[in-house]
């Protein structure tokens, strides 16, 4: 079976990373000049030799962004229902070696959550569980969805990796987008991350996005958690990713996130930093590598960071985010996945939005309808 798998075997983590090293100045000028651009020109503009360009590449991506999308910036909020995990990862608060207090959400939890976010105004929902299969399984998943699916226009899932069926199950039911994370995309360093539980499979996880594909989602989400290893490796075999699946599953809508290591309980390091001035570089190059991928932030990051990436790429931003099960109105004091660091309120975030002529969308036009 032909997957993602059989093309980035032929790719060597060193080799590739070199090669980005490699890249000159006139190598940047001819991706920053090029009108159409291929993953050379994306790694010129992921390399050292870009970090000159950066405003140039800026202005190019703010100006692709406003063609494509308009002034307009979706609003969605994550959900988290359960912090259950058998996985072992170095990186998660949710890990099973952590003694936190678990939880899994019940019926009336979950509707107790949905209307909060209801009346701070969200369309699009972002449900998080932990991968634990007994607790969170896709039963679980699927009476979630059937459960909220009156309430959003969009509801997209982040949770373990599933079979195609599933994926299939799911999407009858109302699934809208899944997003699916490699972490890292280098083999070793992953298992070191990763080293018990059903996410420890770094090939099944890999071939997630092609099941979701087959399974005729309507989007899917890429990524890397930067700071595992070198940022600029990792972009570039998401980037990889993404051409793959355009291709071969090119009726599916895409999306790209930009996760940075952000401290938790039994906190990891980062391997290798990745500055904001990298971040910069990086969204931007997405950008100009592709106009028509949604670039999508969390709040990860801080807000003077936020207020200034909105106009330079980013088309879909959440806000107010809890990354604990009932974070929002059931039990705001249960253990966190991650810390946040835009805190600010739903309303705080979209009168920033304002002050920059942006329009905030909460509904998605092109959701089917139910």
């Amino acid at each position: 079976m032909n997957t993602f798998q059989n093309i980035f075997d032929t790719y060597n983590w060193d080799e590739t990373l070199q090669s980005i090293f490699n890249k000159t100045e006139n190598d940047v000028l001819s991706a920053l000049t090029a009108s159409k651009r291929d993953l050379e020109d994306f790694k010129a503009l992921l390399s050292p030799a870009a970090k000159p360009f950066i405003e140039q590449m800026a202005q190019q991506s703010r100006m692709l962004t406003k063609k494509r999308f308009g002034n307009t910036i979706q609003m969605y909020a994550p959900m988290y229902l359960s912090n259950e995990c058998q996985n072992i990862c170095t990186y998660c608060g949710f890990s099973m070696t952590n003694k936190i207090p678990r939880r899994t959400l019940t019926d009336a939890e979950i509707l107790k959550e949905v209307a909060f976010l209801k009346e701070k105004g969200y369309d699009h929902i972002l449900l998080v569980t932990g991968e634990a299969n007994k607790t969170v399984g896709v039963p679980y998943i699927k009476n979630a969805i059937q459960l909220i699916r009156s309430h959003f226009s969009n509801i997209t899932i982040e949770v373990q990796p599933l079979d195609q069926d599933e994926y299939e199950l799911l999407v009858e039911n109302g699934l809208y987008a899944v997003l699916v994370y490699q972490e890292t995309y280098h083999r070793n360093e992953y298992k070191k991350h990763h080293p018990k539980g059903r996410k420890s499979n770094f090939d099944y996880r890999l071939d997630t996005p092609d099941r979701l594909g087959k399974a005729g989602i309507h989007k899917i989400g890429l990524g890397a958690l930067f700071g595992l290893e070198d940022w600029r490796a990792d972009s570039f075999f998401t980037a990889l990713h993404l051409k793959y699946l355009q291709k071969n599953y090119w009726k599916t809508k895409y999306s790209i996130s930009f996760p940075r290591l952000r401290p938790h309980s039994g906190g990891l390091e980062p391997k290798v930093e990745m500055t904001d001035a990298d971040l910069v570089q990086t969204i931007c190059a997405f950008r100009l590598l592709d106009e028509d991928v949604e670039l999508s932030m969390s709040t990860r990051e801080s807000e003077i960071f936020r207020n200034n990436i909105v106009n330079l790429g980013i088309t879909s931003i959440s806000a107010e985010s809890k990354t604990n099960p009932g974070g929002y109105a059931v039990e705001p004091q249960s253990l966190e996945q991650f810390e946040i660091s835009d805190e600010r309120s739903t309303e705080d975030v979209v009168a920033m939005l304002k002050t920059q002529g942006l329009e905030v969308v909460w509904k998605d036009w092109e959701q089917f309808s139910h």
